[in-house]
């Protein structure tokens, strides 16, 4: 695997941690999380500059991040303890609806 790859793995870790510990110590609700993430998202798949001249595949990729996060407050919100791994797997398994 790429070193990249695993940098950026890591990263996404590192952010839903601070994500789900922000929203313990009750600075953000889960919900506001959500409407942020989600927001974040859709303006990621709907930039004009970019979305014409990118195949599906590449924004569906610019939009993994978003989605991870999602996955994982989500996770945690169930009190699951999910892998990268179990939760990117969750994330590829879901397309946006255009």
């Amino acid at each position: 695997m790429n070193t990249a790859n695993l940098q950026l793995e890591g990263l996404y870790v590192v952010l839903s941690a601070l994500l789900i510990s922000l929203r313990e110590k009750g600075v953000f609700e889960n919900g506001e999380l959500e409407l942020l993430l989600s927001q974040t998202e859709e303006r990621l798949a709907t930039d004009p500059s970019r979305t014409t001249q990118l195949r599906d595949a590449n924004v569906e990729a610019i939009c993994f991040p978003a989605r991870y996060l999602r996955q994982a407050l989500q996770a945690t919100a169930g009190g699951e303890a999910a892998s990268f791994a179990e939760l990117a797997t969750r994330v590829g398994q879901v397309k946006r609806e255009r």
